[in-house]
């Protein structure tokens, strides 16, 4: 028998995420997501969503409401959109904005104040 024989991937990487809502003390939860390179933290998050926890909370829109933009969080400590923001071999810390009302987990109030009625 000849060819290539289709070699699977199995590397995994770690994902740090900032828990809770206004008020909570302050927790991180871990998550061993699947690693491919040029992913976005973002597939990692609707990775860990879809397979894991259910309940993690972040905003994105691209995929349903075609809204860009919505997706920002702190990465290792950096503002960032988090479906351009890629993901390292050794994983990443994703945090909720600063500076913005928290709601839970990474979605906080990102409307400007002289916008809200």
């Amino acid at each position: 028998m000849s060819g290539t024989t289709a070699r699977t991937s199995h590397a995994t990487t770690e994902l740090r995420v900032r828990r809770g809502g206004s008020g909570d003390p302050e927790r991180y939860d871990m998550y061993r997501v699947p690693y491919e390179e040029g992913m976005s933290v973002l597939d990692a998050l609707v990775w860990v969503r879809a397979h894991v926890d259910s309940s993690l909370a972040f905003r994105y829109g691209c995929v349903n409401a075609n809204a860009c933009k919505t997706c920002m969080a702190l990465v290792d400590g950096q503002v960032a959109y988090l479906c351009t923001a890629r993901l390292a071999p050794e994983g990443a810390q994703v945090e909720p904005l600063p500076k913005r009302p928290l709601i839970r987990d990474l979605v906080t109030d990102t409307v400007p104040d002289d916008e809200k009625l």
